[in-house]
């Protein structure tokens, strides 16, 4: 009878294979990761795969230590009282604990015309199928793309720069995240770039059709292809197997991570809803999660209390095509300094990012544990304390 503990991984994005990665540092833990995909995708390169600048896969075999099991399969189920996830093959496979990083998609938007007519650029599949439908339009065809958040911005620019007729509609502000200051930079390298910007109260999207955008001051924009990159969405697979999850579908579960319903299921990533407070979506946030989820679990098998998460989201970086960038740091309430870095230094950091989160899990593959992240200290308890007097007061 074997005395190993097995460990499955739904999910191998960057909360999934961090998650895997570290949980090697015990020899007695087994360790198997579910993906539908057989290659790595790092989500913050789609952008580029759109644009005709990077193809955004990466080997498993680079960022995946090599005791950890991958089976390429979609988890279907989750039975907490069996142990057990059934897979789309029809076959299952058991655990002694879980960790839950199923990640996210684009949001499914209800306006009218935008499922049928607008492409949306979340997944590889989804960035491929624009990609392609790209080709079969003339370069001069209009194209608009709706959402003012990074990847609204960035594939916006990244299409400009490529030469495209593009216009982003950002619906109340361009770069929410964005001080002032570099929001005005912002501008100016869409500016420069030759692409449109339309923001505000009015800029809001009312319906898609096949060759136009319908805003919400009446106006109605020509578009020959349309991108929808406002919002994103979580899969239902928790709340498909009877486990609590928050008003968009992310498992709830405590400050270390681990189900309000079933302390073997951990979180971690974009699908985690810590004290029903999600950090923000990104990949830096899903890689420390990862981290502290495989903690979390650690702990278990060695007697210990787990942790409370404590993670700081320090700053954002954007791309503007090839040749410009903004990396904007931030307070730890997630408000944009005055401080930030642009132009060339700005693209160079945010380059730097996207390598650094590869490199974060190849180094965590060969060396488990060494992951270290910027600490939150007071500003979420903060949260939680607030969270908890709003719950306790008084209805009048």
């Amino acid at each position: 009878m074997s005395n190993n503990i097995d460990v499955v991984v739904v999910g191998g994005g960057y909360a999934g294979v961090m998650a895997a990665n570290r949980l090697t540092k015990r020899d007695d833990v087994t360790v198997t990761v579910i993906n539908p995909r057989e290659i790595f995708v790092p989500r913050l390169r789609l952008h580029q795969l759109v644009g005709g600048t990077h193809d955004a896969v990466v080997d498993y075999q680079d960022v995946l230590a090599e005791g950890v099991r991958l089976v390429v399969d979609s988890v279907t189920r989750i039975d907490p009282a069996e142990r057990s996830l059934a897979l789309a093959d029809g076959t299952t496979i058991g655990y002694d604990y879980l960790i839950y990083a199923v990640g996210s998609s684009g949001a499914v938007s209800r306006v009218p015309g935008a499922a049928e007519f607008a492409y949306p650029v979340a997944t590889l599949e989804a960035a491929q199928r624009l990609r392609s439908a790209l080709f079969d339009i003339p370069m001069t065809a209009p194209v608009t793309v709706i959402g003012g958040g990074p990847t609204g911005i960035e594939t916006a620019a990244e299409l400009a720069e490529r030469g495209r007729a593009v216009t982003l509609i950002c619906g109340s502000v361009l770069g929410a995240y964005l001080h002032p200051k570099a929001r005005r930079t912002a501008r100016k390298y869409f500016a420069r770039l030759g692409a449109t910007v339309i923001e505000g109260s009015d800029a809001t999207v009312t319906a898609v059709t096949q060759g136009a955008v319908e805003l919400g001051d009446g106006r109605t924009l020509a578009s020959e292809l349309t991108i929808w990159t406002a919002g994103f969405d979580v899969p239902d697979l928790a709340k498909r197997s009877g486990l609590r999850t928050d008003t968009t579908g992310r498992l709830l579960t405590d400050e270390t991570l681990t189900s309000v319903d079933d302390d073997r299921i951990i979180a971690a990533g974009d699908s985690a809803a810590p004290s029903n407070l999600p950090f923000r979506m990104s990949a830096y946030t899903a890689y420390c999660l990862g981290a502290h989820a495989a903690d979390t679990i650690l702990h278990r098998i060695a007697g210990e209390q787990p942790a409370p998460i404590d993670l700081a989201f320090p700053a954002m970086c954007l791309s503007f095509g090839r040749e410009a960038g903004i990396y904007q740091l931030g307070h730890k309430d997630e408000t944009g300094m005055r401080l930030y870095l642009s132009g060339f230094a700005g693209k160079k950091l945010k380059e730097f990012a996207c390598e650094a989160g590869i490199k974060h899990l190849a180094t965590e593959a060969h060396k488990p544990g060494s992951h270290r992240w910027l600490k939150d200290g007071k500003h979420r308890p903060q949260l939680l304390q607030e969270q908890r007097d709003n719950a306790s007061a008084p209805v009048t």
